[in-house]
């Protein structure tokens, strides 16, 4: 997984790091190792595979870091996908030069704030399914994300350093989303509904003021479940974006501790003085 001292955007998986003599190398390595030794702690102990992807907007650090094999390890997105979904139906908005329409907004609001399958399903129809979402992924800089076939948008594959890339586009500078389509869309992520504001919000100083999406879902070969929380919080200070996925969990309760366990943990390090 990437690690980077000053960045404006994630570099891509083939990218070089910086100089061996450039100062910032020995902050990232500093950062990377306590990041790592914290997730491991947190994690101990856990089946599954887990991984998490921090971007400190306040200062430009961001690392990432999981479970043994994690780094090579394609999650299902769930419902993270949805912030996706939204993004691309915004992208064709804007290339057409249009507004979204009444019935297009809310089955957006449903769908990142209820996380409605339904609203997901008439958008996901909206950009043109997996191909219109690649088209769209392609222009936002995801990289390691492949589309679910099919309906099957919940079956997405991805990465949380694709995850962090995501949420670049919506609260970090340089989009290829206008800003009016990011305000929106950040918007909706800090509206979700109660029962659905757990996840990366355990590591703000105000979980309330979070905004992120959640994922779930329990596979049906083998009932184990996926999950996974992305999202933007303040964490003393710093404006953190964090993208944590985990697979593999006995019960959705186990996952969401695990996801929130991980939040905390590579969060920490970003923010010690």
């Amino acid at each position: 997984m990437q690690t980077a001292a000053s960045v404006t955007a994630l570099p891509s998986p083939q990218a070089t790091a910086p100089p061996a003599d450039d100062t910032r190398t020995e902050t990232a390595a500093d950062l990377s190792a306590e990041v790592e030794a914290a997730v491991r702690e947190a994690v101990s102990g856990t089946g599954g595979n887990a991984a998490v992807a921090v971007l400190d907007l306040t200062t430009g650090a961001s690392t990432s870091a999981g479970t043994d094999g994690a780094e090579d390890h394609t999650f299902d997105t769930a419902s993270i996908v949805k912030v996706d979904i939204l993004a691309a139906l915004l992208l064709r908005a804007d290339d057409a030069g249009r507004s979204l329409t009444a019935q297009e907004r809310r089955w957006a609001k449903a769908m990142i704030e209820n996380s409605d399958n339904a609203a997901a399903n008439a958008l996901w129809d909206a950009i043109g399914g997996s191909q219109g979402l690649a088209k769209a992924n392609s222009r936002l800089g995801l990289v390691e994300t492949v589309p679910g076939e099919g309906a099957y948008w919940g079956l997405t594959r991805t990465t949380p350093d694709d995850q962090l890339r995501l949420l670049q586009a919506v609260f970090g500078e340089g989009s290829v989303l206008s800003e009016d389509a990011r305000t929106y869309l950040g918007d909706l992520m800090g509206s979700v509904a109660a029962d659905q504001d757990w996840g990366v919000s355990a590591a703000a100083d105000d979980p309330g003021s979070a905004q992120l999406k959640n994922g779930w879902l329990a596979r049906s070969g083998t009932g184990l479940w996926v999950t996974n929380s992305i999202g933007r919080v303040e964490v003393a200070g710093h404006t953190l974006l964090l993208a944590v996925l985990c697979d593999g969990q006995r019960t959705q309760a186990t996952g969401i501790a695990v996801v929130e366990k991980l939040a905390v943990a590579a969060s920490g390090p970003f923010t010690d003085e």
